[in-house]
């Protein structure tokens, strides 16, 4: 038996885990089933968390949560570093290999260990700042999670690299429904904020179990190469891209926070919540099947810029009407949804809508991350970053509407140049991508001009809710009709539809 299990490890090769030509093989249905997986994942999740918020609600108190959001503050900041860019280090190299992969996994789990003994170190600062000594034992039990999430960082790399969505989707789904049950479990017995506590610990626990179970790749002793130099430089960058960006994009809560107040705040940060909306539902989860699927093409420059442009228009294809559909009718979409109270946001939002707009095609991290061209994006954040500051330091003199409206011209005066700078050196060209989005863009914004109008002129019906109704059909109908009547549309509309076939196709196990 001894015999029977040391060959089976002598002949055993840990680098089939790695591999990546069954996924090169069929990359278009892996792309089209991980998007499609990856979105119906999200409105899964959004409606267990809509779901469990209203049992976890009648349970707890409002001060329950404002405890761990005491803590949170701190851990999205820390989370930042949570794996040092190396997930997306393994995610894009054309080629690795289980030493290397190996090493990184050590190097992730030596910085989750070291981020939780900070973490806990700051615990008793944490409590002094707040005056709530409660908060020492939260902040040490929630910085326990970088260790879990720090031992199953390369196996979601892994599956990830593989384009093994499904498999990701089921353990992220298992692992927040098993979370979610302890918590209402522990809430129901009157555990009050620490149940808060344990649907975080659960989640990871439950997750890290789950990874592992899928991923059938195991760690080995780590061993230092100037490869794993490389990737641990590649994943720095872009740790410092998303720290630039982070600190920038916050700035503007900061501001308005100190010199305009919380019911300011307030609605700034509602608007700013509405404005990401079509960015996350829509984009965000794609991002992550394009970024795999072109890590896989990039030493083929003709798939990897139809793949490019192709992703990019139906990313602006969903967003962009979202988009400009709210900016039309977004005063109905709040009387309808949150109420009367919350009508200030909507010239919030107006001012912000551009920035929102051209978010749903600048996909410039795409081609930093796939390329490994890590130091390059960083250098940009620093640039981008630098500019967004000025703005908001310059607007913050004219109140939310002056932060919102720096917001966007920042955002527009960087359009080009950020094109050009990530475009350099590669075979993508601006004048094709603008092809690529200028449908999109087109028909969103004619059809928001028409809906806009009509109703204006023509329509003047009292029930809030069923003005709402027929703004949704009137844009709808407006939009693929813009569509249809473009040079191209109509053949590009149905080449969409083409690709949705896809999903009746068997998929390719890559990871047997």
């Amino acid at each position: 038996m001894l015999k029977l299990i040391r060959k089976k490890f002598r002949n055993s090769d840990p680098d089939r885990f790695l591999r990546v030509d069954s996924v090169k093989a069929d990359l278009k249905g892996h792309s089209v089933r991980g998007g499609a997986v990856t979105v119906a994942t999200e409105i899964i999740k959004f409606l267990l968390y809509l779901g469990s918020f209203a049992i976890l609600a009648r349970l707890l108190l409002p001060e329950d949560y404002g405890l761990l959001g005491m803590v949170n503050v701190v851990l999205v900041f820390f989370g930042l570093f949570e794996d040092l860019g190396l997930a997306t280090a393994t995610v894009q190299a054309p080629e690795i290999n289980h030493k290397q992969v190996s090493t990184l996994f050590w190097i992730n789990v030596a910085l989750g260990f070291t981020l939780f003994l900070i973490f806990a170190a700051l615990s008793p600062l944490l409590a002094l700042f707040y005056r709530e000594p409660r908060l020492i034992g939260i902040t040490i039990a929630l910085g326990s999670n970088f260790i879990f999430s720090s031992l199953s960082v390369q196996h979601r790399a892994i599956l990830r690299r593989q384009m093994q969505f499904a498999s990701l989707a089921r353990m992220q789904l298992v692992a927040m429904a098993s979370g979610l049950l302890v918590a209402i479990a522990a809430a129901s017995y009157g555990m009050g904020y620490w149940s808060l506590v344990i649907l975080q610990l659960a989640m990871s626990i439950t997750g890290l179990v789950g990874f592992w179970s899928v991923c059938g790749w195991r760690p080995g002793l780590p061993q230092w190469t100037p490869e794993v130099r490389s990737m641990v430089s590649f994943g720095g960058n872009v740790t410092g891209f998303y720290f630039f960006d982070y600190l920038s994009r916050n700035l503007d809560n900061i501001l308005i926070g100190r010199f305009w107040g919380a019911q300011q705040l307030g609605l700034y940060a509602k608007a700013y919540q509405l404005l990401m909306l079509p960015i996350q539902q829509f984009t965000g989860p794609i991002s992550g099947v394009a970024l795999s699927a072109l890590s896989r093409l990039r030493e083929e420059p003709e798939r990897y810029r139809s793949y490019y442009y192709k992703s990019t228009q139906f990313i602006a294809t969903l967003g962009m009407p979202v988009v400009v559909f709210m900016f039309v009718a977004l005063d109905k979409v709040i009387l309808t949804v949150l109420g009367e109270q919350w009508l200030g946001i909507v010239p919030i939002f107006r001012f912000l809508a551009p920035a929102a707009f051209l978010g749903t095609f600048t996909w410039t991290g795409w081609v930093y991350q796939s390329l490994g061209r890590g130091d390059r994006m960083l250098r940009w954040g620093v640039i981008s970053s630098t500019v967004d500051v000025i703005a908001f330091v310059i607007g913050v003199r004219w109140g939310t509407l002056g932060i919102a409206t720096a917001f966007s011209l920042s955002q527009l005066i960087l359009l080009i140049p950020n094109f050009v700078y990530c475009f350099k050196g590669t075979s993508l060209k601006m004048s094709q991508l603008a092809i690529a989005v200028s449908r999109p863009a087109i028909a969103s914004i004619g059809a928001g001009a028409i809906t806009l109008g009509i109703g204006q002129q023509f329509l003047n019906i009292p029930n809030v809710a069923l003005g709402f109704l027929v703004d949704c059909i009137l844009y709808g109908l407006f939009y693929f009709g813009l569509w249809l009547l473009l040079p191209g549309g109509k053949s590009t509309l149905l080449e969409m539809l083409q690709t949705v076939k896809t999903l009746k196709s068997k998929p390719k196990e890559a990871l047997e």
